[in-house]
């Protein structure tokens, strides 16, 4: 098989110039609803459900994960798929009677084992092994706060590790789980084709999705190496949108060894207690210090030309005069000025954490780059293009290839959530054309590729 290839961070500018992932179609798809396939969901017993809501959205997409694993797995495994032989069950462990359950539920365990969590479970010699197992109340928890879908997703990410159980997994505990969440993707995307014969999704469905990733990350500081670590929300969020926009065969090939996940261990009491965060008033140095220093080290590295730095200003409450007054993030071409809202913007983004506010003022400073490249710097490809450029940047704080900055646990994870956050927001963004879903997708394109799809000629 092919060696382990996306999240292999770039090490050094220049290396990125051997990839080049296309994404300007990235996170978009083709409605093919006429022609669903499946099995009826009637087919698909789920011991102990009580048919309400919960237990129909997972009876659904249990019928459509058995129909697009018969579909798939042939091609990208070279063998015929075998459903779950355990069987599914349904728990509500506040109200369970052991009398609905004989032997427990799966791998035998019992009902009140269950609360607020869903697994499937693989121990030959137990009851009910090979089996997939969930809380319904913990899954109405979910779907109240992150949409409809997300009982659907929780039970793709469960099927997941049935795939895993058939054709083996990785070595460690983050990489069996965040391919778990890959082949979730797959069979996502092919929902959101049209292709399912009970499950659905819409374009704008999939911001909720992804924000609902942050309750199943791992906590913020958490190391790689603990026996049951899932990921940062940033690794989650990758590998599911890897499986989406790539397929199954991409969740075979890139989650050996070599894969490189994003989740860190905080090293001292303080960045535990600060959660990684730099003091709020300093974040206009830094960003004055590691903005050019990137830019400089790429404009003399990659493009082999010189960079002019532009002017950094914050303001309150009114854009400067080169702009339209109530934009929180601009670029002026004429002045040279990247200019961001630190009332309206970076203290509500702080929140999230001081990430977010370097990511929200790296895109305009992309688009001053882009400028001086030669490059327009109004439209939606302009905007793809600096978002891509500003998943670039972050790696390289990543890779710790800027002196000015240093990346802590969870500063990419607010990456992500300041572009689901903000995403939509025209005053932020100036973009109605673009899903956070995409927004994430470009950034992660440049994080993972370098600068080869952020569309600069290189």
């Amino acid at each position: 098989m092919p060696g382990p290839r996306a999240v292999t961070v770039v090490r050094a500018l220049a290396t990125v110039l051997a990839t080049a992932l296309v994404l300007t179609g990235c996170a978009s798809f083709v409605d093919n609803r006429a022609a669903p396939a499946g099995l009826a969901a009637a087919d698909v017993r789920i011991v102990g459900a009580a048919d309400g809501t919960i237990d129909n959205l997972a009876r659904d997409a249990l019928a459509d994960l058995e129909a697009y694993w018969a579909q798939t797995f042939p091609g990208v495994f070279g063998q015929r798929f075998v459903p779950p032989a355990g069987g599914y069950f349904s728990v509500d462990p506040g109200a369970a009677h052991p009398a609905e359950y004989p032997g427990g539920v799966g791998c035998g365990a019992q009902p009140v084992e269950v609360e607020g969590n869903a697994f499937y479970c693989q121990a030959p010699g137990t009851p009910h092994s090979d089996s997939i197992t969930y809380d319904r109340a913990f899954l109405a928890e979910l779907a109240a706060g992150y949409g409809a879908f997300i009982p659907a997703l929780v039970m793709a990410h469960e099927f997941g590790h049935a795939v895993q159980a058939r054709v083996g997994s990785p070595q460690t505990s983050i990489a069996v789980e965040t391919q778990a969440d890959c082949l979730a993707g797959t069979w996502t995307r092919w929902v959101a084709e049209g292709k399912a014969r009970h499950t659905h999704i819409r374009a704008r469905d999939l911001d909720q999705l992804l924000r609902g990733y942050v309750l199943l990350r791992d906590p913020v500081g958490r190391s790689t190496a603990a026996q049951s670590a899932h990921g940062s929300y940033f690794d989650r969020v990758s590998a599911f949108q890897e499986g989406f926009d790539s397929g199954a065969k991409a969740c075979r090939d890139d989650f050996g060894p070599g894969r490189t996940f994003t989740q860190g261990q905080f090293t001292s009491d303080a960045d535990f207690l600060s959660q990684g965060n730099a003091p709020f008033q300093e974040l206009p140095t830094l960003l004055d210090r590691s903005l050019p220093e990137f830019w400089g080290r790429a404009f003399s590295e990659v493009f082999r030309k010189s960079f002019d730095p532009p002017a950094i200003e914050a303001f309150r409450g009114t854009a400067p005069d080169c702009a339209p007054a109530d934009r929180d993030l601009v670029y002026c071409p004429d002045k040279r000025l990247v200019g961001y809202d630190q009332t309206d913007l970076a203290q509500p983004a702080y929140r999230l954490g001081d990430f977010a506010v370097f990511t929200a003022v790296s895109i305009p400073y992309a688009l001053a780059a882009r400028d001086q490249l030669g490059l327009p710097v109004e439209g939606d490809a302009a905007l793809r293009s600096a978002v891509c450029l500003t998943g670039w940047y972050s790696a390289q704080v990543y890779n710790r290839t800027i002196s000015s900055v240093q990346i802590s646990p969870g500063d990419l994870d607010e990456s992500i959530q300041f572009l689901l956050t903000y995403g939509d927001d025209d005053h932020v963004l100036g973009t109605g054309n673009l899903t956070g879903f995409q927004l994430v997708d470009l950034f992660r394109g440049g994080f993972v590729e370098g600068v080869g799809p952020c569309d600069v000629g290189k």
